[in-house]
C-alpha cells in the first residue's frame, strides 16, 4: 500500500522531481503532465501544491540555487590555488549534472524577468562573492575596491565560462577549471600593477603558494613563453634582477 505524503513532504518531492527533469531538458520544454507522470500523482494534484508551472520551476531554482551556492564554500586550509581548484572541480560536478537547469538559471528561463529568479541569481554571485574574501581571510566590512572589482569579475566569468563550455563542451573540464584558478591569479596581478594595496594582497597569497601549486604552475607556463629564457628560470627561479629590486 503507497504511503500517503504530508503536504510539505509531497511539495519536495515535486521540486526534486521537476529539478531532475530540469537538469536534463530546458524547463521549456518540460510540461507539468511529465512532471506529474514521473512524480506518480496526477496532473490536478500538481497544481493542488503549486498553482502553475512557473511556480513550481522557481522553488526548483531555488534549491538549486542554495545548492551551488554551498559549492563555494571551502575549509581555510592550505594555499588559496589549491582551495579555488577544489571550488572550480565541485562548480563544474554541478553544472556537469544539471546544464539545462544550471542554463536556466543563469539565464533566466521561462521566468526571464521575474524578480524573484533574479534574486536568487544574485543571492548565489554574492555567496560566491563572500566565499572568496573568506579564502582571503577578509570581511564584508572595508573590502578594497579594486579587490572586490577582482572578485566579482572572477565569479562573473566562472559562470560565463561554464555556460560557453555547456555548448558543445570543446575543452577539457579539467583545463578549464585550472584555467579559471589562473584567471584569478591574473586578475588579481594585473590589479597589483596599479594599486599598492592589491599588491601586498597578492604578495601575502603567493607567500603561502607551493612551486607546484596551480599559481606556480601559472608562472611555469607564462615563463616558457619568454624567448630564450633560461631553464632554471623556466622552472620558476627569478631573474637576479627581480630576485634583488632595487
Amino acid at each position: 500500500m503507497r504511503r500517503r505524503m504530508g503536504v510539505e513532504e509531497r511539495r519536495q518531492q515535486l521540486i526534486g522531481v521537476a529539478l531532475e527533469l530540469f537538469s536534463h531538458r530546458s524547463p521549456d520544454d518540460v510540461s507539468i503532465d511529465e512532471i506529474a507522470a514521473a512524480a506518480g500523482i496526477s496532473r490536478p494534484l500538481v497544481y493542488h501544491y503549486f498553482p502553475g508551472k512557473l511556480s513550481l520551476y522557481e522553488a526548483a531554482l531555488r534549491r538549486a540555487a542554495d545548492e551551488l551556492a554551498l559549492r563555494f564554500v571551502e575549509p581555510r586550509e592550505g594555499p588559496l590555488g589549491a582551495r579555488l581548484l577544489r571550488v572550480m572541480g565541485r562548480f563544474f560536478d554541478f553544472v556537469d549534472d544539471h546544464g539545462p537547469g544550471f542554463s536556466a538559471l543563469m539565464r533566466g528561463g521561462p521566468a526571464v524577468g521575474s524578480s524573484r529568479t533574479n534574486a536568487m541569481i544574485g543571492e548565489v554571485r554574492q555567496a560566491a562573492y563572500e566565499q572568496i574574501l573568506t579564502h582571503l581571510g577578509l570581511g564584508l566590512e572595508h573590502v578594497p575596491a579594486r579587490l572586490e572589482l577582482v572578485v566579482r569579475s572572477w565569479v562573473s566569468l566562472a559562470e560565463s565560462t561554464a555556460l560557453i563550455w555547456l555548448d558543445g563542451r570543446r575543452i577539457p573540464r579539467g583545463e578549464l577549471e585550472l584555467q579559471l584558478v589562473h584567471d584569478f591569479a591574473a586578475l588579481a596581478a594585473v590589479s597589483a600593477a596599479y594599486d599598492v594595496e592589491m599588491a601586498g594582497i597578492l604578495v601575502r597569497i603567493l607567500a603561502d603558494e607551493p612551486a607546484d601549486g596551480p599559481f606556480g604552475e601559472l608562472v611555469g607556463r607564462l615563463v616558457s613563453l619568454v624567448p630564450g629564457e633560461a631553464p632554471a628560470e623556466a622552472a620558476g627561479e627569478a631573474p637576479a634582477e627581480v630576485a634583488q629590486p632595487r
